[in-house]
């Protein structure tokens, strides 16, 4: 059985992240030029409570 190569693994990974990043930047460039108000960092969950809201109490 051959080893795993977790240096190609590793190599993928970090292409991967780097793409994702530069695409978030073209995103946010691109938003930023149609004079639109920029996304959130961190999108909310679903369930949520906004931020200015007390949240529901859990249901028993």
């Amino acid at each position: 059985m051959a080893k795993p190569n977790y240096s190609f693994e590793k190599r993928q990974r970090e292409l991967a992240k780097k793409k994702k990043k530069e695409e978030k930047e073209r995103e946010k460039a691109a938003r930023k030029a149609a004079g639109l108000a920029p996304l959130p960092d961190e999108p909310e969950a679903e369930g949520d409570a906004p931020a200015g809201e007390p949240a529901p109490p859990p249901a028993a």
